[in-house]
């Protein structure tokens, strides 16, 4: 596109192309390649952690900028080398094959054991609701497109039994073990993106505390709930699902923080959809200082969410999406049936317009709690015939 001198537009392929503008235009100094876009791009390529150098004509002084990535900075030499189209040409394609080579891995990841969430659901028999979201997740990877991704799941027990209170937190013992388990899973396959299918809330600890470890400083966390999750041990409520996001800020079970990889600070996680709180939450929420904004507050457009993340300075976000920050009288599709919350598609604009001008590197679809299937499957089990 830059060679061809026109831009293909706003959007993840526009932020994309836009590093191979600045490229030519800042290093080769070829005018007029990178004029037809930057007005439009330049935040795109600041954000998306593609390389992080601004093009000198539209952001002034560059070397106030990140530096480049080592392999742009060699095909950047290589670019410099030359003045012949082919060569600048060759140069724009191996950065397009660089960014390809980018691995994402779908992360099915069943856990159940956090959500103490029988008596929301009297209906439902409540061995069956409590393993709920083992169904939901297997359910949201029949439902997700096939792409080809690599997919594992991680070893989840559905040993009704084993849910023993232990240092404030409910099943803490199968939690530590499965969060090894989901651990050893993203070490021997080492991804650089991650979509995880849950699964209650707290399947984003380990992906998400992987990708901060991944990418030092420069991760933000879009949290979008109707509830906080910020929780402790020892509060009153022990599901650790309602402990995932204080988790991730490396806060939390002594021995748990010690197995996660990384933790971020508090001012670089915003809550989005948030309308419910336990008891104690709305201040110890203050006293973090974690900002949260109300489904009434992104009901127009998402510009609140992308001024905050242009304040956090990091060019990488990682989105969990409890599928409870929807609201009711749209759909149920998770445990929590909080009135008055977001609608479906405010929450797929809300992740695209951070995806295009940002670099997604994690997202978790979490909280399923498929009532209907759950209910089919138990009349099933009770038909003649079928059991022979």
């Amino acid at each position: 596109h830059a060679v061809e001198r026109k831009c293909v537009g706003i959007g993840t392929e526009c932020t994309k192309y836009a590093v191979y503008y600045r490229i030519i235009h800042d290093f080769q100094g070829i005018d007029g390649l990178s004029a037809v876009c930057c007005k439009n791009a330049d935040a795109g390529f600041n954000r998306s952690g593609r390389g992080g150098y601004r093009c000198s004509v539209c952001a002034g002084n560059p070397s106030a900028q990140k530096e480049p990535r080592n392999e742009i900075i060699k095909i950047k030499n290589s670019i410099l080398k030359s003045n012949t189209q082919e060569k600048i040409t060759s140069g724009i394609q191996n950065i397009i094959n660089m960014e390809n080579k980018k691995s994402t891995l779908r992360f099915i990841y069943p856990q159940w054991q956090g959500g103490i969430v029988d008596h929301w659901m009297p209906d439902i028999p409540a061995e069956d609701s409590s393993r709920g979201y083992y169904l939901g997740a297997q359910l949201l990877n029949y439902l997700a497109p096939q792409t080809g991704q690599k997919t594992v799941e991680v070893p989840v027990s559905l040993d009704i039994n084993d849910r023993a209170t232990e240092k404030g937190i409910s099943a803490r013992s199968v939690i530590l073990k499965q969060t090894r388990a989901a651990l050893d899973l993203l070490k021997e396959n080492h991804p650089d993106r991650i979509v995880t299918l849950g699964g209650e809330c707290s399947v984003s600890v380990v992906p998400f505390t992987y990708l901060i470890n991944r990418y030092p400083d420069d991760v933000a966390i879009v949290w979008i709930d109707a509830h906080p999750d910020i929780n402790l041990p020892y509060d009153e409520y022990k599901g650790y699902h309602a402990m995932a996001l204080t988790a991730c800020l490396g806060m939390g079970d002594e021995e748990i923080m010690e197995l996660l990889p990384g933790k971020t600070d508090a001012s670089k996680a915003l809550i989005v959809g948030l309308r419910s709180w336990d008891k104690g939450m709305q201040e110890r929420q203050r006293k973090l200082g974690i900002k949260g904004l109300s489904p009434q507050e992104v009901v127009g457009d998402s510009a609140g969410i992308m001024e905050w993340l242009k304040n956090t300075g990091a060019s990488k976000v990682v989105i969990h999406f409890d599928m409870d920050a929807l609201d009711p009288a749209e759909i149920i599709a998770a445990v929590g049936v909080e009135p008055n919350g977001m609608k479906i598609e405010e929450v797929v604009r809300i992740i695209h317009d951070i995806s295009s001008e940002y670099d997604l590197v994690g997202l978790t679809v979490a909280e399923p709690m498929p009532r209907v299937a759950i209910k089919l499957r138990n009349m099933l089990n009770q038909l003649p015939l079928l059991k022979d």
